[in-house]
């Protein structure tokens, strides 16, 4: 059979270049970088992915270099086209140009791996090292602005690109795959998979025989897709499905939940309301004690106290049925992107985390080691979930429900106080002033600090935000001074646009909050104005993050929507586009006259991923 080879550098995308592979017809398997290169042979071709490293000597990632000797061809991305470009002689260089986000470049169109294309590309760049001088035999084939956007030696048969064809951001990355596949590396054969379905079927008899198992279900598609393979693997008496009502979920929606899961056929439905014990219990982690969540503020530690509190009540309710813990296995419906952005060493040897999951926190791990965990959908990316969702026949309110993460509203309400307050420079102020000098906006950065991911590692960085005339605003104007902000200014990774105020004079003041139960409220009725509002909007995430800013009231509002297919990567719905503006208009007065009393700004997130992440924390 003919196979390809993809060495692991530790990116965020790597599963990702897997599975285009594969959706090309390809059998591939993934091995760290350090992979001997005895071990390839048999592989018609390599590619080399991402990863947050840098080239410099202290956190060079060390690799066979035999692979380039062994004379089939290679493809390296981002950090894989440094690696290749260091090793033939050629330079890189930090800082020379840093890139976030969706870019156009020029393109080579008669080089092999750019043959139909045209010459003008939209593709997606997370790197802060660069290209800056080509190894001898190769030549450059792709340009964005005056920096290398790719390289290639025909004769060799090697390429590189420093952005990533992979994702959906870079609109014609299948194309350039299949002319490295079928052009460059010449493969004949079509690999075919076996079907998901009865895959997952056959790996959940062999796993849990007839014991019993407990399902969290949070009324997701992903928790859904899992309880549903389930119950067409087990007799339904040894299915208990959980239903955890945190006390961060959205307005209504535990109801709601609950009776679409009796559609599915699960005869132990039990609802947990663990709201006390979510907000006020104190966890231990690797001898740490963490909490409770009414005076936390890190975003980390949220997710960490989250998830040992979802496992520790799925633990509780063992113990009461009776169940014998030894042998009782929990399901869950972990995605293939929860496992790379937690930093799963079993995923990855060498990918950064991002932010943990609430299903990949350490008591997780530890009973995944005991292979006490089923998790059936951990192979795949949210759009491929939603269609295995489709071939079960599940309800289109469940398939294509918009996706609502296990810590809920508690990563939506931005915890801050003095000692997680970020110095803002003059020298980074200056810069601010400067990219907004000739456009009529005016541009302010706080120490807000919210989650990102930039050159495969995350960032943890301050809010920019921009005002101009309310609603009157370019799109393309906007949204092209957001990714300049983000490129230039290292300690922003997310930009957010005023449409409810302008000409402000005033000082923004940023407040002391933490979880209580008026903040939670209140950003559950903000919510669902929100999502009301832009329900018919063409995106595929909508939600509103509460932020403690404002001149004279203590609470701002964002609205967050993302347009992206597998959620890895992915940008904010545009105004006139997937969003009209009159949905915007009448958030902005549904709010202001509902909650005008408490609420100062009404913003709109315009910030792609990377260099925000989708979720603020």
């Amino acid at each position: 059979m003919e196979k390809l080879a993809i060495l692991d550098c530790g990116g965020q995308y790597t599963k990702v270049i897997d599975r285009r592979v594969r959706e090309l017809g390809v059998k591939s398997d993934i091995f760290p970088i350090n992979v001997k290169s005895e071990d390839l042979k048999g592989y018609k071709s390599v590619i080399l992915s991402g990863g947050p490293n840098n080239i410099g000597e202290a956190q060079r990632l060390k690799f066979d270099q035999k692979i380039f000797e062994l004379g089939i061809p290679v493809l390296g991305i981002c950090y894989g086209m440094q690696l290749i470009s260091d090793y033939f002689g050629g330079k890189v260089d930090s800082n020379l140009k840093k890139e976030y986000g969706q870019c156009e470049i020029t393109i080579k169109t008669n080089s092999p791996i750019f043959e139909g294309l045209s010459e003008n590309q939209q593709v997606l760049m997370s790197h802060g090292d660069t290209v800056n001088e080509t190894p001898k035999g190769f030549d450059i084939i792709g340009m964005s602005g005056n920096a290398i956007a790719a390289i290639g030696n025909d004769d060799k048969k090697i390429y590189g690109f420093q952005f990533h064809p992979e994702v959906d951001l870079t609109e014609n990355g299948m194309k350039m795959f299949e002319n490295f596949i079928r052009k460059v590396a010449e493969y004949k054969e079509v690999y075919a998979l076996d079907d998901r379905i009865q895959t997952s079927i056959k790996m959940i008899k062999e796993k849990v025989g007839n014991n019993k198992v407990i399902v969290l279900v949070s009324g997701g598609v992903d928790s859904a897709v899992t309880a549903a393979l389930l119950v067409k693997a087990l007799p339904a008496d040894n299915i208990y499905a959980i239903h955890i009502d945190s006390g961060f979920m959205r307005k209504n929606e535990s109801d709601i939940i609950c009776e679409n899961l009796k559609e599915l056929g699960l005869k132990n439905l039990i609802r947990e309301n663990a709201k006390d014990y979510f907000f006020n219990t104190v966890v231990e982690v690797n001898g740490k004690k963490l909490g409770p969540l009414v005076d936390t503020v890190d975003p980390e530690i949220k997710r960490q106290i989250i998830g040992e509190i979802f496992i520790r009540i799925a633990n509780n309710v063992i113990e009461r049925l009776g169940l014998n813990p030894e042998n009782t296995f929990i399901a869950q419906g972990t995605l293939r992107p929860d496992l790379i952005e937690s930093g799963n060493p079993d995923i990855s040897g060498f990918a950064h985390k991002i932010k943990t999951h609430h299903n990949d926190v350490e008591i997780v791990r530890e009973a995944r080691k005991k292979g006490l965990i089923v998790e059936t959908n951990s192979d795949w990316h949210k759009d491929e979930v939603r269609k295995v969702a489709r071939k079960l026949g599940l309800e289109e309110s469940i398939a294509s429900r918009q996706p609502f993460p296990g810590p809920g509203l508690a990563i939506r309400l931005i915890c801050h106080d003095k000692s997680d307050e970020a110095k803002i420079t003059s020298e980074d102020i200056n810069k601010l002033n400067d990219i907004l000098r000739n456009v009529n906006e005016n541009g302010f950065i706080l120490p807000i600090k919210s989650v990102g991911v930039q050159g495969d590692s995350r960032s943890y960085r301050n809010l920019c935000l921009i005002e101009g005339n309310n609603l009157e605003f370019n799109w393309k104007n906007i949204t092209s001074k957001a990714k300049e902000i983000t490129d230039s200014i290292h300690t922003i990774n997310r930009v957010g646009y005023i449409l409810n105020k302008s000409n402000i004079n005033d000082n923004i003041n940023c407040y002391d909050m933490k979880i209580n139960d008026e903040n939670v409220e209140l950003l559950r009725e903000l919510d669902k104005i929100v999502t009301s509002n832009l329900e018919s909007a063409k995106v595929n995430q909508t939600f509103a993050v509460l932020i403690p800013i404002g001149i004279n009231k203590k609470y701002s509002v964002a609205i967050r929507t993302f347009v992206t297919n597998d959620f890895m990567t992915g940008r904010p719905g545009e105004i006139g586009k997937e969003v009209e503006k009159n949905q915007l208009e009448n958030i902005v007065k549904e709010i202001e006259k509902n909650y005008g009393d408490k609420i100062e700004f009404i913003i709109y997130d315009v910030t792609s991923k990377p260099p925000a992440t989708t979720e603020w924390q």
